[in-house]
């Protein structure tokens, strides 16, 4: 029994924070971001208008819920790459992009946060496509906060329109999306 106990005490704060009951909550406050890379540059392309909901669940496993923002809100600093993005997303046909929860894995428990998995959807462009996202969590009685960032590749969502003047002007279709959203007790 003393050889296993340390394993034990490793364990515990796993079990503890996975079997916690989380309540349902709604988003506060987020930022949807993405990476990219182009001919002319690297740019970053954000957006505040997050929304979202979270389904409690007896225990973190089995939290569910989406996060969501308006792809027209996206912005780069560069009115014209703006314009481009929105034409290649198609945002009047495919006005949102989203992330769809299904559950959630603890990977490694820690004091002030949690490092998880989000098993789940992509909705980009149309396109669902499973996703599992690396992502920190900081869990309280009244509140989530989340943060994740997982390479997209756009090819996947069938988004066009990445190569401009004849292929002299293009965007890498590999970019790095970002969620960072805080969801209080409704």
């Amino acid at each position: 029994m003393l050889r296993i106990l340390p394993y034990l005490i490793l364990l515990a704060p796993t079990v503890l924070v996975a079997q916690r009951p989380v309540p349902s909550s709604t988003a506060v406050t987020g930022q949807l971001s993405y990476d990219g890379r182009a001919t002319l540059g690297d740019f970053t392309g954000t957006t505040d208008s997050l929304s979202g909901h979270l389904i409690g669940a007896d225990d973190l496993s089995r939290v569910s819920g989406f996060v969501q923002a308006r792809a027209a809100t996206l912005k780069t600093g560069n009115g014209k790459r703006d314009r481009d993005q929105y034409k290649s997303l198609e945002v009047d046909s495919f006005p949102y992009i989203r992330y769809e929860l299904d559950s959630v894995s603890v990977d490694a428990p820690g004091r002030d946060s949690t490092t998880v998995t989000l098993r789940g959807h992509f909705v980009l462009h149309g396109v669902r496509r499973a996703a599992d996202l690396p992502a920190r969590l900081v869990l309280t009685p009244i509140s989530a906060h989340l943060t994740a960032a997982t390479p997209v590749d756009l090819r996947h969502y069938q988004v066009e329109g990445l190569s401009k003047l004849l292929g002299v002007l293009k965007m890498n279709p590999e970019i790095v999306v970002r969620i960072d959203v805080r969801f209080g007790l409704e």
